[in-house]
């Protein structure tokens, strides 16, 4: 069971890197890649047809059928890719008879696979959203790259501190949470590319603006996944850990380091909530809090486990 488990992440590994060269051609060959934008330039400098049938001709991808079967199996491949990660999740738990979130190994990797169902929950919901999972592929191809190389550890018992039904309900939390913030941190980035990009900004990576959704678009997108990961995360690691801490240590707060960077993870969200919901505030900065948030995130989940040492010193490293 270990060894599929194994298998099945390298699958998942090679289905996001084939969504992501699909997702690539829908970019260089689609009506916004740069195919159909040299085409368009050398209509008008020909005195090709008037400049309403061009801006028409545009909207239509420059090789019709192939971009959009490209596009079907990216989004088909992507949703293959998340099923083999959740099925080296279930393995794992299988070939260690325990929940699979005892380390930082299988940590993040129950992280990205919430990650990948909200995506696909997304697609789902969002059809002219899709050609996004080309970040979304690229962010979980990152993240399990490093699991693998970096944090993989054997299959194991858990070991004593963390065998108790209340991993089941705060890890479980938290990992939920932070895979909604992780396809959070997706728009709202794409979000910061686009206004640069509509604000006249030039240069790498605000060119990218030029072939993503509206900025309105993106940032909706973001803040409804960030409100609805932040109740979970405020359960799980405000509410639920001290619990669990006042039962296995006989207090609910130590100031451990993981305590305090999930604290200030939690301040960073609030702050973003409560600048997004404040119309003196402009989206773009609300939107640099989110970033900073997910920032903390992965201080919390890297920095804290290599370089602190804490009661919450599980890393399996």
């Amino acid at each position: 069971m270990a060894a599929l488990s194994d298998a099945l992440l390298v699958v998942a590994m090679l289905g996001y890197l084939v969504a992501m060269i699909c997702y690539a051609a829908v970019y260089a060959f689609g009506d916004r890649g740069a195919v159909a934008r040299v085409a368009t330039r050398e209509l008008v400098g020909a005195g090709g047809p008037p400049v309403v049938e061009v801006v028409e001709e545009v909207r239509k991808p420059a090789v019709p059928g192939r971009v959009s079967w490209a596009g079907r199996i990216a989004a088909a491949v992507l949703v293959l890719a998340g099923v083999a990660q959740i099925g080296s999740l279930i393995f794992r738990g299988v070939a260690g008879d325990r929940l699979p979130w005892g380390n930082m190994y299988e940590y993040v990797l129950a992280a990205t696979s919430v990650a990948a169902v909200a995506w696909i929950v997304v697609m789902v919901q969002r059809p002219a959203l899709r050609h996004l999972g080309l970040y979304v592929a690229l962010t979980q191809v990152v993240l399990l790259g490093v699991a693998a190389l970096f944090l993989y550890v054997p299959v194991g018992p858990l070991v004593p501190a963390l065998d108790s039904y209340w991993l089941a309900i705060h890890v479980t939390a938290v990992a939920i949470s932070s895979g909604v913030f992780l396809i959070g941190f997706v728009p709202a980035g794409l979000f910061l590319i686009r206004s640069g990009w509509d604000n006249g900004k030039a240069g790498f990576p605000f060119t990218l603006g030029e072939r993503l959704p509206t900025a309105a678009v993106l940032e909706r997108l973001s803040f409804r996944l960030h409100a609805f990961a932040f109740p979970i995360w405020t359960f799980g690691a405000l509410i639920a850990g001290p619990i669990w801490a006042e039962a296995a240590w006989g207090r609910y707060w130590g100031w451990d380091p993981k305590e305090v960077w999930a604290f200030i993870s939690w301040i960073v969200y609030a702050g973003y909530l409560h600048a997004r919901a404040t119309p003196s505030v402009k989206k773009t900065t609300a939107t640099w809090i989110a970033v900073l948030g997910f920032l903390t995130m992965l201080m919390n989940l890297f920095g804290v486990n290599l370089f602190f040492t804490g009661l919450h010193s599980y890393g399996g490293l």
